[in-house]
């Protein structure tokens, strides 16, 4: 392992820092790759391209690392973008992250790395990697709060094969503290919240560029309209803020909630109260499946399943399961389960990958 080549991804922040120190420290031969996956529109305040570009570089000197730069805009569009813009268009919530990670970091990232010379890449991801009887196991951190297994349940065993995740067993306090300890100036940087294309700007805003206004009426499931949506695309289920009714003299029920959309009525089904039955769901269907696993997991056992990320694995059984779709069910009732979002199967600590839900 030492003196072998290692391609970093880079992002300016302290995890991705901290990655590329370990790995120096191992005696590998490090070389840091800054991705810049979006360029639309990279000079306006939300966006914070240049400012990680120099974050990279500052860290890379301190390390005593060769940084690359790459532009994978055109592959982002083409792949994720345009994917994320049919999702939302059709009425789903989708999760880019999890397709970024599928589509561009550990694929066209990978690629690059190999025409590098290296064998492996490593990214500042919390997870961790297992080699199990000839196969790779993706496993959950150690960091239970700081877990990324969830986005990245779509590697494939040839993908988890070249991968290192030299955090996998630290935890986010103990990054800090090596990174303060190093001298890297970015050890206190917050972490990146939200979709990489869209940054810190208000997300309806970002949605209305590419997106249409089609407004339509907001109606409880009973029928009665108690308000206008501005569009299906821009709300998403479970939605309490910027639902947008307010005043009604009967609405001593509580908050409202988006429960549902029909989409060939154009109409937002909304409801009264978070505990709202119409909120919760005993099972789901899944399709489009992925098993980083390397094998679809068998029906009738019991398993954990998140359906968002950052919720604790909730008990479920594998109802049915083909090619295409499964279907699970939950021994309790799941809040805001919301089509777009994956849900990914696991068996302990070990992902066993998982499947966009319907």
């Amino acid at each position: 392992m030492a003196g072998e080549r290692i391609v970093v991804g880079m992002s300016g922040g302290v995890d991705s820092s901290v990655a590329a120190l370990l790995l120096k420290r191992r005696g590998f031969d490090v070389v840091g790759l800054f991705m810049k996956n979006w360029e639309e529109d990279d000079d306006d305040e939300y966006c914070s391209t240049r400012q990680d570009l120099i974050d990279c570089a500052s860290v890379a000197e301190v390390i005593g690392i060769e940084l690359e730069a790459v532009n994978f805009s055109a592959e982002y569009k083409e792949r994720v973008f345009g994917a994320f813009l049919a999702e939302y268009s059709a009425g789903r919530t989708p999760n880019p992250d999890v397709l970024c990670n599928a589509e561009i970091k550990f694929k066209a990232f990978l690629d690059h790395a190999i025409a590098l010379g290296a064998k492996h890449i490593a990214t500042g991801h919390y997870a961790r990697v297992r080699e199990s009887a000839g196969r790779f196991e993706l496993l959950k951190a150690v960091d239970s709060a700081k877990d990324q297994s969830y986005f990245l349940h779509r590697l494939t065993q040839a993908q988890l094969a070249r991968v290192v995740f030299p955090l996998g067993e630290l935890r986010k306090t103990e990054v800090r503290r090596i990174a303060r300890q190093a001298g890297l100036h970015n050890f206190a940087k917050r972490g990146s919240t939200g979709i990489c294309f869209i940054g810190e700007r208000p997300f309806r805003e970002f949605l209305n560029r590419y997106l249409p206004r089609k407004p339509g009426p907001m109606r409880t499931p009973e029928g009665k309209t108690v308000g206008e949506h501005i569009g299906l695309s821009f709300y998403t289920i479970g939605q309490r803020k910027g639902v947008g009714i307010g005043g009604m003299k009967d609405s001593a029920g509580g908050a409202w909630y988006v429960c549902g959309k029909d989409l060939a009525k154009n109409e937002l089904i909304v409801v009264q109260g978070h505990d709202h039955p119409r909120l919760l769901s005993q099972k789901l269907r899944a399709e489009d499946l992925a098993w980083v696993s390397g094998a679809a997991p068998q029906p009738s056992f019991s398993y954990g399943a998140k359906t968002r990320y950052r919720q604790a694995d909730a008990a479920c059984r594998i109802d049915r399961i083909g090619d295409e779709d499964l279907e699970v069910e939950f021994s309790a009732p799941q809040w805001a389960v919301t089509p777009g979002q994956s849900v990914v199967l696991y068996r302990e600590d070990v992902c066993l990958g998982g499947g966009v839900i319907q």
